[in-house]
């Protein structure tokens, strides 16, 4: 069913968590009461402008779950799978609950907007928890986050959109600028972001990330994450960090790739490189893979290991090669070695493929 223009939010995919539907969305109430004159301005006194994100804080946000009974305004965009019809969920939250650290609320269509424009969504939280957005495996934590989300289709429950995320801050207008034409200035809001390097924060498993911006698009299903990426990975005995250009979620594949000159160091000496990294932490496991241009290489000591591509323990830190259609392995070991970390082993190149790491299975 089509939402009616002016809507109030909670007709949207929306929920809040552990509280009634009250003192949120002080726009989409004054949408359904006010006059068409009036409905550019808030209903209720616009809140506090939030304070101004610190975008060279480059401390993790805290983690810790709001305190029960709290409100949290959040939402969900659904996709659906293009290939196998799966849905999957993209879920937003502000964990926040203060006037004085940021703010929600949802713009409905406006008088002039055509019947099935979207709805825009803003979130803004410049406490430690910030907004929270999870994208299949991965938790990400930014202080701002405007969402678009498409009117659903008749016997749908939900709807797929766009979420532009990163630090900056959000608050309500005194009333609409005149001459206002974007929608969100329209509803007497004002979004600012600021992207800047080590605001936006991905968590999956023990990996810790950090970028500076996030597009996810239904046009593709992909969400991507601007670097210079920095990537942290904590061991008691090695410990990973490295960096790429970006990071590409795809959402219908389940896969989180590090794209573009990726670079990963272990504490131990181990230097890996590749044009791609697609890694699952669950799995303890990363795939290099490499191109013509830039094939896929680990360097530890002495030993040299190339390969269309190279699987990665992330837990032990060791590389296992496998030999691409068409492609072949080489490797450059000091003689004197005790080993290598390659299944095949030895003081010669391998030109064969090779076995998964223990407890993976084999790639595809």
């Amino acid at each position: 069913m089509a939402f009616p223009r002016r809507s109030t939010a909670a007709l949207l995919t929306l929920a809040l968590l552990g509280g009634p539907l009250t003192g949120v969305l002080p726009l989409a109430r004054a949408q359904q009461t006010a006059s068409p004159a009036d409905q550019a301005a808030p209903a209720t006194s616009p809140a506090a402008p939030a304070p101004a994100a610190t975008p060279t804080d480059t401390t993790a946000p805290d983690t810790a779950s709001p305190d029960a009974g709290s409100e949290n305004a959040s939402l969900e965009l659904v996709r659906k799978g293009q290939k196998d019809g799966k849905e999957r969920r993209i879920r937003i939250v502000r964990t926040g609950t203060s006037d004085e650290t940021g703010i929600f609320t949802v713009c409905s269509p406006q008088d002039g907007d055509p019947e099935n424009a979207p709805n825009i969504a803003v979130f803004s939280e410049t406490g430690k928890g910030g907004i929270e957005i999870t994208i299949d495996k991965n938790l990400i934590r930014v202080p701002l986050a405007v969402v678009t989300q498409q009117q659903p289709k008749e016997g749908q429950d939900g709807s797929d959109g766009r979420v532009e995320a990163s630090a900056g801050t959000a608050q309500f207008l005194d009333a609409a600028p005149a001459g206002a034409t974007d929608r969100l200035s329209k509803c007497g809001v004002q979004a600012t972001p600021k992207p800047a390097p080590d605001t936006v924060f991905v968590t999956q498993g023990k990996t810790e990330l950090k970028g500076q911006s996030l597009v996810y698009d239904e046009t593709d299903g992909i969400a991507r994450i601007d670097g210079p990426i920095t990537f942290n990975r904590p061991n008691q005995t090695d410990p990973l960090t490295g960096k790429s250009d970006k990071i590409e979620v795809d959402v219908d594949q389940e896969k989180t790739t590090l794209v573009g000159n990726v670079v990963l160091n272990s504490a131990g000496g181990r230097v890996s490189r590749a044009a791609r990294v697609e890694y699952d932490d669950t799995r303890n496991l990363a795939r290099l893979i490499g191109t013509p241009d830039q094939p896929a290489q680990s360097v530890k000591g002495g030993d040299t290991l190339t390969a269309g591509m190279i699987l990665y323990d992330l837990d032990r830190n060791e590389v296992y090669a496998v030999k691409a259609e068409g492609g072949t392995i080489t490797g450059e070991f000091q003689d004197g070695d005790t080993g290598t970390d390659t299944a095949q082993g030895g003081s010669t190149p391998s030109t064969t493929p090779t076995t998964t790491p223990p407890g993976s299975t084999s790639p595809p």
